[in-house]
């Protein structure tokens, strides 16, 4: 399973370590998808407003979907930070119809108060709003209920969280055994349990991050949730020959070819200079060799992998079309 059409998919979970870029590797999948001419949501749950930061847009409202890029094919995408306190009460007008008596609710802290001791509540308060833009149909009305997404990407919390996250039904088991809630929990496992669902997860190639995803796809497995691809972001190619990446990865590594080099090009070169840069090349092929041990473990996991390089300098509008176009180059060769 990759990110274009191959099974229906219209629902992506971008999960990944802390630290990992999940939330650009998101918005670059979302962005990869509007190439394709689609119209993209791309939506958070943690309230980090990560989705506005990527995209430099203002910060996003709890209940309202904005317009954040447009994708290079056409496609549009649109970002939402979903927050709690206003998915519970669209769910209390939803289903209980309390129009003013849900404000007043929230006035004297029942809100609060709900969505914080109740976590398992508030998991599927966040990925409800999800669900709902997902199987959203056409409005009589020509209400906000009009904006139909071809796709919808999740930023979901990290690895650590996300199998809770999305086994809304096992949080919902002690809280509600009966009633709409049950309900929409039950409805919401069977989407993310569907081939209409693939979890994607992000990682770098380091040792804490690679054995987290380990771990997490285990979880998500025995959930039973749709595993689309692993995502290694800011992988480091080397700057330097095969060749010598191998000499300097020798035990008797001859400086003097090197000192001459530097000279021949009009440097001074003294002994911290070539020290330091012979232990920058050093420093390089252990980088190299880690990746390459944490990359044989990924693969595994017998999952799809896609790699994005390393932005020097900071995520900014040019490094998002960057990575953008690495994904759909690599989804096309699929």
């Amino acid at each position: 399973m990759t990110f274009g059409d191959a099974g229906g998919v219209r629902l992506h979970v971008v999960t990944g370590k802390g630290g990992t870029g999940k939330t650009t590797v998101a918005a670059a999948l979302a962005m990869a998808l509007a190439t394709q001419g689609k119209r993209v949501l791309v939506a958070e749950v943690e309230g980090r407003q990560g989705i506005s930061g990527v995209f430099d847009v203002p910060r996003l409202s709890g209940d309202e979907e904005v317009q954040v890029a447009t994708g290079p094919g056409g496609g549009q995408v649109m970002g939402l930070s979903v927050d709690p306190k206003a998915a519970l009460l669209e769910y209390l007008q939803m289903f209980y119809k309390l129009g003013m008596a849900g404000g007043m609710l929230e006035r004297f802290g029942v809100i609060d108060f709900a969505t914080t001791v109740a976590p398992g509540l508030r998991d599927v308060l966040l990925i409800g709003k999800v669900y709902e833009a997902v199987r959203r149909r056409p409005s009589r009305r020509g209400t906000r209920s009009d904006q139909l997404y071809d796709a919808v990407v999740l930023d979901a919390p990290p690895t650590g969280r996300v199998a809770q996250f999305l086994g809304v039904n096992h949080a919902m088991a002690g809280l509600a055994k009966v009633g709409p809630i049950k309900n929409q929990a039950d409805a919401i496992t069977a989407l993310l349990q569907s081939s209409q669902t693939a979890v994607h997860l992000v990682t770098l190639l380091e040792e804490m991050p690679v054995q987290e995803t380990v771990e997490a796809v285990a979880e998500l497995r025995a959930l039973s949730l749709p595993l689309g691809a692993i995502v290694v972001n800011q992988e480091v190619t080397p700057p330097i020959s095969d060749e010598t990446l191998a000499l300097l990865a020798a035990d008797d590594f001859d400086e003097d070819p090197l000192a001459e080099d530097l000279a021949a090009v009009g440097l001074r070169v003294g002994p911290r200079m070539l020290g330091g840069l012979t232990q920058t090349g050093i420093d390089l092929t252990h980088r190299l060799a880690l990746q390459d041990r944490e990359r044989e473990t990924l693969d595994g996991l017998g999952l799809p992998t896609f790699h994005l390089p390393l932005i020097p300098g900071g995520m900014d509008a040019g490094g998002l079309l960057e990575l953008t176009a690495a994904l759909a180059e690599q989804e096309a060769a699929v």
